[in-house]
């Protein structure tokens, strides 16, 4: 069972109903025996940094996750869910993050339009199973004004051009992310959550 991590902030049916689509079994969870049990996570996320590790921490999901984490267990973010794996945030003021990947969170700054709301392709940068079947080109759906601003570049599998570069799927071991919105971005987003759910 693939485990959603339900700290109240986040699109969880619409990603639940997208791995049921697939064929796949996944549950929304929100304590720390579930997270636990389940045979993979995901992290998803809808809202401000902040907000999201104080929610995290307080329920004592935090640690749950990074203890399974470094016993091998598949972790996906996605969105918020993404920028929570890194070190820190300064949306709205600095704050620490999960620290399970390296690299800070930053105000998107470019002469286009902010927040990043839309459509755009993708830019494959280094092979990576949760990209199988993904081509350059391929477009995703994207909604946020954060970035992952300084992370390990060995790290970044996919990025996207919105005026600066923006990447948009960072993967290391065991731990996958996604900048953009895989169950709201059509085919191409139902592959990906696949391609997670068969390496289980």
């Amino acid at each position: 069972m693939i485990g959603i991590v339900d700290y109240g902030m986040g699109n969880l049916r619409s990603v639940e109903k997208a791995f049921q689509y697939i064929g796949h079994d996944a549950k929304i969870i929100d304590d720390a025996k579930e997270i636990k049990d389940a045979a993979a996570l995901v992290l998803p996320g809808v809202g401000a940094f902040p907000d999201a590790m104080e929610i995290l921490n307080k329920r004592g999901i935090s640690n749950a996750i990074k203890e399974e984490v470094e016993k091998g267990k598949m972790l996906l973010g996605i969105c918020l869910g993404m920028q929570l794996l890194f070190d820190r945030s300064f949306e709205v003021r600095e704050t620490e993050g999960l620290h399970i990947l390296k690299g800070e969170i930053s105000e998107i700054k470019t002469n286009l339009k902010v927040p990043h709301i839309g459509w755009n392709s993708l830019i494959i940068k280094k092979d990576n199973q949760l990209l199988n079947g993904v081509r350059d080109g391929d477009s995703v759906y994207f909604v946020h004004s954060y970035y992952l601003s300084n992370g390990d570049l060995d790290d970044i599998c996919a990025t996207v051009d919105y005026g600066i570069s923006i990447p948009a799927v960072v993967c290391k071991d065991n731990v996958f992310s996604c900048q953009f919105h895989p169950e709201k971005s059509g085919n191409i987003g139902l592959k990906i959550l696949r391609n997670f759910a068969e390496m289980i």
